[in-house]
């Protein structure tokens, strides 16, 4: 699909546009590259079936950007961001993952010390030739060290919602082919672990030459690792490889059990085999030499004594020990959720409208969704104030008289000040349904500043739900220092709510997290802090960290119909 990478030069325009102080144009690339990035149609497609009027019917395109998108179709290329690339000669996108270095401070770096890349950022922070800079300090030249040995903890790795997109799409072509009879994912991608190394694929075929052939072809293929009869290896245009195995029908199971992982998983398995005078390999579960399961994952569990283990369970991190006395817990269903809470709408910036928004959550199957724009204190995001709070309310409940079956909540999405303090008034916060708040400034406080002032918004008896409570941005920024337990205690004590962010940036809390605060007693919500209506279905992301961390049913509150959702919250 070219949606990635058109979304990406927009959003590389938007930041040297935010280079030059260009007002309000930024943002415009910026939500015509959201709007790229989560359609589901292919743009070629769409421009292939109607032309440039129906690019300019994306929401966020309009005729001179859908001229840029039709040049890139066209030539592969968009002169406009070529010649700011020519003006501003540095790798912005490389320079600016590192948390605190925005475009404007990009730009003076490379008028100044001419930094165009990474390595150069890193040799001057080093060098102690920042610190002189307007705009720069000693403590900046110190946490631009810390930003760039983080990126490096993750290189080669790609976060999951990145790529899967990508996994589903091969997938799917490859389930279309006759010549395959059974096929799966297996490793990390199958865990669904927040950042994958590679993909691999299982596939049982009875004729393989040929699905080999089609699988070398894929669109997107830059490099061809190794191609056979049983095993072929490729590398896709946005970096990640992915392998392809056949295996034997009869061999399936065990197979996926083995290639599933992870790795201390499966040397537990193997020895709970053993001690049953059992082998457990990729090609079955074998008594002497006879096999005795291998087909399917579920023989082969039971074979060696153990119930079926979900994939995103499979660490080594006591789930063997549970299935060995059949009492894993009965972790939450792909298909549980019956609302989002947190999504945002074109009152804050979003690309969609509340009805929009409403009505994409309605053909998903949901009994509600739960707007929550960002309020004031977060300009740059168009926040709301008390006065378009009120006012947006009312347009809620107009939307909500026309509804039969289906509700719309508001809430907002409130800052923590520095202070602990929320930034919208107690008696405007009272009338809405649910208030979420969360931290989105001032990230590097010290650990007892940080958790008092998170504590502090706990106490507030107007604030039901914390959003991503650690503000981690993987591969881009580590979490703030809290005390966990600490603000487990008082969540416990206060009936907050922690949030399990389903944006693949964030996918906060995570899995550990995830079962202490299950461990505790506390609640959580499963939301996507969606900016654009097809973004609601980030849920899945949200949902595997969910399981990773052995959340139930009972533990995730938008499991549950309206009328029982509403008794979690504090009005």
């Amino acid at each position: 699909m070219k949606n990635q990478e058109i979304s990406k030069i927009f959003y590389e325009i938007a930041e040297y546009l935010k280079t030059e102080r260009i007002a309000f144009r930024p943002y415009a690339y910026s939500k015509a590259a959201l709007s790229l990035e989560t359609i589901e149609e292919d743009v070629s497609d769409v421009y292939r079936k109607g032309g440039l009027k129906a690019l300019e019917e994306i929401p966020g395109i309009g005729k001179n950007l859908a001229l840029k998108i039709e040049e890139y179709l066209k030539h592969g290329k968009i002169k406009y961001y070529d010649d700011l690339k020519k003006k501003l000669p540095i790798k912005l996108d490389e320079i600016t993952r590192v948390e605190g270095m925005g475009p404007k401070k990009a730009k003076i770096l490379y008028e100044k010390l001419k930094v165009k890349n990474l390595k150069d950022l890193e040799k001057a922070a080093k060098a102690k030739k920042l610190r002189g800079l307007r705009g720069f300090g000693e403590k900046t030249e110190k946490n631009i060290i810390e930003g760039i040995a983080f990126l490096k903890r993750d290189k080669g790795r790609f976060l999951l919602g990145e790529i899967m997109p990508d996994v589903k799409k091969i997938i799917s072509s490859l389930k279309r082919l006759k010549e395959v009879d059974r096929i799966s994912t297996a490793g990390s991608v199958r865990r669904m672990k927040e950042t994958i190394g590679d993909v691999d694929i299982l596939i049982v075929s009875k004729n393989p030459s040929k699905v080999m052939d089609f699988f070398v072809s894929l669109e997107g293929v830059v490099k061809i690792w190794s191609k056979g009869t049983t095993r072929s290896s490729i590398r896709m245009r946005k970096g990640f490889d992915v392998d392809l195995r056949v295996v034997p029908e009869k061999s399936y199971g065990s197979a996926l059990q083995y290639f599933t992982g992870s790795k201390e998983h499966n040397i537990f398995t193997r020895r709970t085999a053993m001690d049953k005078g059992l082998k457990l390999n990729e090609y079955g579960v074998f008594k002497g030499s006879k096999m005795i399961a291998g087909k399917t994952e579920e023989e082969v569990y039971k074979a060696i004594g153990m119930a079926w283990i979900p994939p995103e369970m499979r660490e080594n991190e006591g789930e063997i020990e549970l299935a060995l006395k059949n009492s894993l817990p009965d972790i939450i269903g792909y298909n549980d959720i019956k609302g989002d809470l947190h999504t945002h709408s074109d009152w804050d910036g979003g690309a969609n409208s509340i009805k929009e928004m409403a009505e994409t959550a309605r053909s998903m199957g949901y009994d509600y969704i739960g707007i929550a724009d960002h309020t004031k204190f977060l300009k740059i995001e168009h926040g709301l104030d008390e006065k378009q709070l009120l006012r947006q309310r009312k347009e809620i409940e107009k939307l909500n008289a026309e509804l039969s079956g289906f509700r719309i909540l508001q809430g907002c999405e409130a800052n923590i000040l520095n202070d602990g303090l929320i930034d919208i008034k107690d008696e405007v916060l009272k009338k809405l349904d649910f208030v979420i708040a969360g931290v989105h400034s001032s990230f590097k406080m010290e650990k007892e500043k940080m958790t008092e002032r998170i504590i502090k918004a706990m106490r507030n008896p107007n604030i039901d739900i914390i959003s991503h409570p650690t503000g981690r941005l993987i591969q881009k920024r580590d979490e703030y220092l809290i005390d966990f337990d600490k603000i487990l205690k008082a969540a416990k004590e206060t009936g907050t709510i922690l949030e399990i962010n389903s944006y693949p940036e964030r996918l906060d809390l995570k899995d550990f997290y995830i079962r202490r605060a299950k461990e505790a007693g506390v609640k959580m919500v499963i939301n996507t802090d969606s900016h654009h209506k097809d973004q609601l279905k980030l849920i899945e992301y949200g949902i595997s960290q969910a399981r990773r961390g052995w959340a139930e049913k009972k533990d995730i509150i938008n499991t549950e119909p309206l009328n029982r959702l509403l008794k979690n919250f504090r009005y």
